[in-house]
C-alpha cells in the first residue's frame, strides 16, 4: 500500500493530475499507519499482520 501511494505521489506530480496526489497520500499515509500498528505488536482488524 506504501509502494503504491508513492507510485500514485510520483505520478500525480509528473503529469500535475491533483487526484493522484490526493489518492497517493490518502495510501501511504494507510499504508504507514498500518505498517507502524503491525510492528507495534497491536493486532489490526484481528490479524497479528494486516498484509
Amino acid at each position: 500500500m506504501i509502494i503504491l501511494g508513492v507510485i500514485l505521489l510520483l505520478l500525480g506530480l509528473l503529469t500535475g493530475i491533483s487526484i493522484l496526489w490526493t489518492i497517493g497520500i490518502v495510501l501511504a499515509v494507510i499504508g504507514i499507519i498500518l505498517w507502524v500498528l503491525g510492528a507495534a505488536v497491536h493486532a489490526v482488524g484481528g490479524r497479528q499482520h494486516y498484509w
